[in-house]
């Protein structure tokens, strides 16, 4: 703690880099937290304490579902909210169903949206529906079937890291249809005539800010959004790593960390 303006967390949980607990003490020109407060750290803040990056966790929100909001959570949201993804009846279309994608999908349907996932495989099909919800499953290698979704997507978010081509997805997209894309694919082409001949655009987005994370915390907990995650302790975090560059996580491990170290 920052004698006199910092706090101390008790910390709980903490997926990757978000880290969620409960405020201990607080210094004396602290003006929005007190002792008990449950609250959040997000990404691109380090450690430094300073009470100004913290985010106020709702109450009844638990902490290991609380921390990937904080990265994940936010970035979908941010991007959906600034490209008036939030229009219910409209379509929308998720490239990937990662910790990304599977936001995206939960966030779109309490927005009340028409949801499309798009997957290399139809390994997730049966999650995709009806777990999460979606309305339409399209494996994208299947040309009959991107083909029988054309033209029909008035937003397209992009949660696929891996390199994919974009031509096929902006094709998909309605005249002034928007593509976001929120995840690192090493390059981005495509034909610049899909974006000229139907007054589509190409935007990218990553995270957000103290208004709009808690803006995102509050609306998650008023609409009984959680994130689908494993909860492991500290010891088993190689284990985890490794699972991960396997890809074998569904969606997000958190550690716990108030567990962990009793």
């Amino acid at each position: 703690m920052l004698a006199g303006v910092g706090i101390s967390l008790e910390i709980q949980s903490e997926s990757r880099h978000e880290i969620v607990g409960i405020v201990k003490e607080v210094g004396s020109n602290v003006s929005r937290f007190k002792v008990g407060d449950h609250v959040g750290v997000g990404t691109y803040v380090n450690s430094c304490k300073e009470c100004g990056y913290c985010f106020r966790i709702p109450d009844d929100y638990p902490s290991a579902l609380a921390a990937p909001l904080l990265c994940a959570g936010i970035t979908v949201y941010n991007s959906m909210m600034r490209r008036g993804m939030n229009q219910p009846g409209k379509s929308l279309g998720v490239i990937g169903l990662g910790d990304l994608g599977h936001m995206a999908v939960k966030f779109g349907k309490a927005f009340g949206l028409k949801i499309t996932v798009f997957r290399t495989s139809i390994s997730k099909k049966e999650e995709a529906l009806s777990v999460l919800g979606a309305d339409n499953f399209v494996v994208c290698s299947d040309q009959e079937q991107m083909k029988a979704v054309s033209k029909s997507l008035d937003f397209i978010i992009d949660t696929s890291s891996g390199d994919h081509p974009f031509d096929p997805y902006m094709s998909l997209l309605k005249t002034a249809g928007v593509l976001v894309l929120v995840a690192f694919p090493s390059e981005v082409k495509f034909s610049p005539a899909n974006l000229n001949l139907g007054m589509k655009s190409i935007s990218g987005r990553i995270t957000g800010g103290m208004r709009v994370t808690q803006e995102m915390l509050d609306f998650c907990a008023a609409h009984k959004i959680f994130p689908k995650i494993e909860l492991i302790p500290i010891q088993h975090v190689n284990e985890a790593l490794e699972r991960l560059i396997n890809k074998d996580v569904r969606y997000r491990f958190v550690i716990d960390i108030e567990n962990s170290l009793k």
